[in-house]
């Protein structure tokens, strides 16, 4: 009877502690809509230009480092890199591959850092979109304004699904003015798979990474 009632009370004090401990835990907080993402994601990283003098300055190692901090966990990077490598992602080895997407990573936070050097006191704005519940993968297309530029920029973004991992979304591919940044990579960077194979890409990429490096 004394064991049963301990029993009965211990799963009682255990469940009230499994109980107490999760509404003392704080919440994941609910994934974001792919638009609203997106607006966050860009109010974010042109508040931080906009309060960072050496970024405003042009400071090109701040600017990266705002780039790979605010904007890379966003993206899905392996895939990013897959598509606009083609075909020759599959013939490449593991260590091909992490070193395309090292050298890749570098191309694309050069030049989106690049661009953010031209930033000033620009806005965002999301077009209306038509979305599901049950969609994985949608378009979210933006117009970014700034003084002195009457033309706003069209800036598109494809993203996926990914519940409770992140923000809830992860973009893959980026248009610029209409043109979308994996499928004019894909074409690029076939020529030099065709050519040189995956180290020759590999190579040519390393070149145009060192070149941008002087550039800056």
């Amino acid at each position: 009877m004394h064991r049963r009632l301990f029993h009965r009370l211990l799963a009682a004090s255990t469940t009230g502690l499994i109980v107490l401990v999760q509404a003392l835990l704080p919440a994941r907080a609910a994934d974001d809509a792919a638009d609203a993402m997106i607006l966050k994601l860009s109010t974010e990283v042109l508040d931080s230009i906009k309060a960072d003098p050496a970024i405003k300055a042009g400071n090109v190692d701040r600017i990266i480092a705002l780039v790979d901090s605010k904007i890379m966990p966003n993206v899905n990077f392996q895939r990013m890199t897959a598509a606009s490598v083609g075909p020759g992602w599959r013939q490449a080895t593991p260590e091909q591959r992490k070193r395309l997407q090292e050298e890749y990573k570098i191309l694309l936070v050069r030049t989106y850092a690049g661009a953010l050097a031209q930033v000033n006191d620009m806005t965002v704005t999301a077009k209306p979109m038509r979305t599901a519940p049950e969609d994985k993968e949608v378009v979210v297309r933006t117009e970014v304004r700034g003084q002195g530029n009457p033309e706003p920029i069209q800036l598109d973004y494809r993203l996926e699904k990914t519940p409770g991992e992140g923000r809830g979304w992860k973009i893959y591919n980026l248009n610029v003015m209409g043109v979308w940044l994996v499928e004019t990579y894909r074409s690029q960077f076939a020529q030099e798979v065709n050519a040189k194979g995956i180290d020759g890409l590999i190579a040519s990429l390393v070149e145009r990474n060192k070149s941008n490096a002087k550039k800056a």
